[in-house]
């Protein structure tokens, strides 16, 4: 996807601020017992705290060792898709985690039953949030921004 440290840095500034405000709207629901309109503005609240976060750990850290690992089981002659689907859920798996243990410093009453119980509800919900919807829509967003690069790279 992207080609450039720019195309990288805006590519994963987006997909941190949608994947984290969902997570966020997410775990706020969980504690105030459902989702109504009041998670949806709350998350407003933790997520100049969290974005920046997980920015730098996705771009820093997770990519890098995410791609290794997708490809000690996927190989480069694979469908591009397939090895997109790959990289998305080991970096999940690596992300939900950590940012559970963070969020769980950060915003809970810190200890190591609490950050198991949060990566607990967390992990499900990110998969699926990842690889369903904030995915896609992000590789949508990022198609869009840069349709003149992608289409002259193509050619």
């Amino acid at each position: 996807m992207p080609r450039t440290l720019f195309q990288r840095i805006v590519f994963t500034c987006i997909m941190a601020v949608i994947m984290v405000y969902g997570m966020i709207v997410y775990n706020v629901a969980l504690n105030t017992g459902g989702v109504q309109n009041v998670p949806f503005l709350l998350a407003l609240h933790e997520l100049p705290i969290m974005a920046p976060i997980a920015f730098v750990l996705e771009f820093f850290v997770v990519e890098k060792l995410a791609t290794r690992l997708a490809f000690t089981f996927m190989r480069p002659t694979d469908r591009p898709q397939f090895i997109t689907y790959a990289i998305s859920l080991m970096i999940v798996c690596i992300m939900c985690p950590v940012m559970s243990l963070i969020a769980t410093l950060l915003f809970k009453e810190p200890s190591f039953g609490t950050w198991v119980h949060t990566f607990g509800c967390n992990l499900p919900m990110a998969l699926l949030w990842q690889l369903l919807y904030c995915g896609p829509l992000v590789r949508l967003i990022y198609r869009t921004l840069f349709r003149r690069q992608l289409q002259a790279a193509a050619h």
